[in-house]
C-alpha cells in the first residue's frame, strides 16, 4: 500500500458517488467495489418503465465518475476487521480476491422487502434497478400484445390488461402514475382495440398512502387517482403472490398481468452477515460521525445504516448528504482536524402523481404544493440533481421526444 491511505468503498449508489466526488485524491487512494458498474439516478427510474425517459439517460459509468479512482466489479463476501481486509468475488468471473483497506465505507444500499409474503420473488416484479425497469417495460408491452390477439378469451384478456402495484410509497405511486400516462396518451395510437380496457390497481397494507407526506397531499393524491380511474385500496394486505394474480388476506383473488412489488427495503445479505450492531430492521448502527462504534475505521452510509439514537430515513437525499459529509470529514482527518457530527438537512419530498401533476412537501419552507406548477418544480429539481452534463442533455431530450412523438412501445 502506498503513502496515500486506501479507502475501499462498497457500492455505487448516491452515498458512494457523492463521497467519490468530494474526497481529496491527493490524500486518499479510492477503490470502489460493487456488482453494479454504474451510478443510477433512481428518482427517475419509474419514468423508464414506460419509455418517458430511456434507461441509459439516467445511468453514469462508475469509471467515468472521477479521474484517479479505481473500480472493480465484484461483490464483497466478508470483512476481516482484524487484518483490515475484505474478500470479494468477481461478478462474471467468479474469481475470489482480497483487498486491504485503511478506511472501509459500506454503502451497499438495501434489498426489496417482501415481508416474507410467499411468491413475491417468483411472480412479482421489483423496481430498484435498470434491469427491473426493463423487465417491467417488456412485460407491459407483452401483456398489451397478447391481449390484442383475436380469439383470446375475455377472462384472459381482462387479466392481461390488469396492472397491479403493491405498496403506496413514492415509488409505487409514481409507477402507477407513469403507467396511467402511457395508457391515456399512447395506447390509442398503437392499440386502438384496447382503449378503455386497461385497469390499474394499487394495494397498500396500511390505511394510507405516501405515509411520509402531509395529510392534505395524501388526500389530494387519493382523489386524483380516483379521477384518473386508478383503483386505490388501502388497508388491504397481500397474503400470497401467485402466477397470474394476487391472493389478499381477506381471501379475495385478484387476477393480474403484471404485479409490481414496491413495499420498502430490507437489509442486503452482506449487511445481515456483518458482526456489527443493528437496529430492528437490520440496518447497521453508526455513531454521529457515521462510524461503526467498535471499528472507527469502518463507516456505513445510506440505506444500509442508521444513526444510533437519531433515526434517519432511507432516501436519496440523505445518502447524498452523508456521502458529501464523509468526504469532508475524511479530508479534515487527513489535515489533523476533528470532524463535526453529521446533521441531516431534510429538504422535503417530491412525487409525481400523473397527468403532469406532482406533490412537493417541504416542511422547513412550509411548502405543501400540488398540481401543474409543482410538476414543473419536480422536473426542475430532478434535472438539476442529475450527475453529469451528458445525463442532463439526454433526459431533457427524452422529455421533449416523448412530448412530440409519444412513447416507444417496441419490444426487443
Amino acid at each position: 500500500m502506498n503513502q496515500r491511505k486506501r479507502i475501499v468503498i462498497l457500492g455505487t449508489g448516491f452515498a458512494a458517488i457523492s463521497l467519490v466526488k468530494k474526497i481529496d485524491l491527493t490524500a486518499y487512494e479510492v477503490m470502489i467495489v460493487s456488482p453494479r458498474n454504474h451510478f443510477l439516478f433512481t428518482p427517475l427510474l419509474p419514468s423508464t418503465t414506460v419509455g418517458t425517459v430511456e434507461f441509459r439517460s439516467i445511468i453514469e459509468p462508475v469509471r467515468k465518475t472521477r479521474k484517479g479512482i479505481e473500480y472493480m466489479q465484484g461483490s464483497c463476501r466478508s470483512v476481516d476487521t482484524e487484518r483490515r481486509t475484505i474478500t470479494c468475488e468477481g461478478v462474471d468471473s467468479g474469481v475470489e480476491f482480497t483487498m486491504e483497506y485503511h478506511h472501509l465505507v459500506i454503502a451497499v444500499g438495501a434489498w426489496n422487502n417482501t415481508f416474507n409474503v410467499p411468491g413475491v420473488r417468483e411472480h412479482a416484479r421489483f423496481l430498484k434497478e435498470v434491469t427491473d425497469a426493463r423487465v417491467i417495460r417488456e412485460q407491459v408491452i407483452s401483456c398489451l400484445e397478447r391481449a390484442d390477439i383475436p380469439g383470446i378469451s375475455m377472462e384472459e384478456r381482462n387479466r392481461l390488461l390488469h396492472f397491479v402495484v403493491v405498496g403506496g410509497g413514492p415509488t409505487g405511486i409514481e409507477f402507477a402514475a407513469e403507467l396511467h400516462d402511457l395508457i391515456e396518451e399512447d395506447l390509442g395510437r398503437s392499440y386502438p382495440h384496447l382503449k378503455g380496457e386497461v385497469k390499474i390497481s394499487l394495494f397498500e397494507a396500511m390505511n394510507t398512502i405516501l405515509n411520509s407526506f402531509d395529510g392534505n397531499l395524501r388526500r389530494y393524491t387519493a382523489e386524483h387517482f380516483k379521477r384518473q380511474g386508478i383503483e386505490l385500496r388501502v388497508g388491504t394486505p397481500v397474503q400470497e403472490v401467485l402466477d397470474g394474480g394476487l391472493k389478499l388476506k381477506n381471501g379475495e383473488m385478484i387476477p393480474a398481468g403484471l404485479i409490481v412489488w414496491s413495499t420498502g427495503y430490507g437489509p442486503t445479505g452482506l449487511a445481515q452477515s456483518l458482526p456489527f450492531d443493528k437496529d430492528r430492521s437490520g440496518r447497521i448502527l453508526v455513531d454521529e460521525c457515521l462510524r461503526v462504534p467498535a471499528h472507527p475505521e469502518i463507516y456505513a452510509l445510506g440505506d444500509c445504516s442508521n444513526i444510533a439514537g437519531n433515526a434517519v430515513p432511507q432516501t436519496a437525499q440523505l445518502a447524498m448528504q452523508q456521502g458529501k459529509y464523509l468526504a469532508k470529514a475524511l479530508n479534515a482527518i487527513h489535515d489533523g482536524e476533528s470532524p463535526k457530527p453529521f446533521k441531516f438537512n431534510n429538504l422535503g419530498m417530491l412525487a409525481y402523481v400523473g397527468e403532469s401533476k406532482a406533490l412537493a412537501d417541504i416542511p422547513k419552507a412550509n411548502i405543501r404544493w400540488r398540481g401543474l406548477i409543482t410538476y414543473i418544480f419536480w422536473r426542475s429539481a430532478y434535472f438539476t440533481r442529475l450527475i453529469g452534463f451528458k445525463n442532463k442533455v439526454l433526459v431533457l431530450f427524452d422529455w421533449i421526444k416523448t412530448a412530440v412523438f409519444g412513447r416507444d412501445l417496441s419490444k426487443f
